[in-house]
């Protein structure tokens, strides 16, 4: 009897434990809830940036690599007549290389951001899409991040002059409606499409974060992640 008991008494053990993790969102607390997101948030965007932030961080990733605009690419026999077709590909790295010195700034920003969330945000991000935490960080630091890339981008791109002739080139095409007036100033699309790239990264980790809790940083944000699914 004495093993029988034995094996009852671990069973019921095994069942109270894992009753004990299975948790619903309704189990947590507000400070477990607001801890626990900005424990993954926190996490999720500081890989984000560390993706983008050196060197190939966008020209080696397909994902987020900065082409010429694509009304500048329609263009590009006249721009090989007026003597640029060479510079193309030199400009694309130029681009890119841009982008990826930008990048670095985002992080305080975007930690303080998440420092900043209310129960509120945090609920909606919880009970949110897959990207809800994504939304959140676009619509609350693009603008500031706008500002912050832009001259980290110009000075990049002053260092080469193709940002001059690119200029020049398109500003003259854009009158003839060759390219898109918004893409007549290359330090503008660049740093968008560096928030663009930003953006697609940190939805990836939330994504990742979502789907596998466990690798989430601390055991607040897995408790809490846990209990989404």
């Amino acid at each position: 009897m004495r093993p029988i008991l034995g094996f009852l008494l671990v069973l019921v053990t095994l069942c109270l434990a894992s009753t004990a993790f299975a948790l619903s969102l309704a189990d947590l607390s507000n400070k477990d809830a607001v801890g626990g997101l900005k424990e993954a948030l926190t996490q999720g965007a500081g890989k984000a940036v560390e993706s983008l932030g050196h060197t190939d961080g966008f020209l080696g990733n397909p994902k987020v690599k900065i082409s010429l605009p694509p009304s500048v690419q329609k263009a590009e026999g006249m721009m090989r007549s007026l003597g640029m077709g060479k510079y193309a590909d030199e400009l694309e790295t130029t681009m890119n290389r841009a982008a990826e010195a930008a990048v670095p700034e985002a992080k305080a920003l975007l930690v303080n951001s998440v420092k900043k969330m209310s129960v509120e945000d945090v609920k909606g991000i919880l009970q949110g899409g897959d990207d809800a935490a994504t939304q959140y960080f676009r619509r609350t630091t693009a603008e500031p991040l706008g500002q912050k890339f832009k001259p980290i981008v110009q000075k990049a791109m002053a260092k080469v002059k193709l940002a001059d002739k690119y200029d020049q080139f398109a500003s003259k095409a854009a009158k003839f409606g060759l390219i898109k007036e918004q893409d007549a100033h290359l330090d503008e699309y660049v740093t968008q499409k560096a928030l663009d790239g930003l953006y697609l990264m940190i939805a990836e980790e939330e994504k990742s974060i979502r789907q596998d809790p466990m690798d989430a940083a601390g055991k607040l944000a897995r408790k809490v992640f846990s209990a989404l699914q």
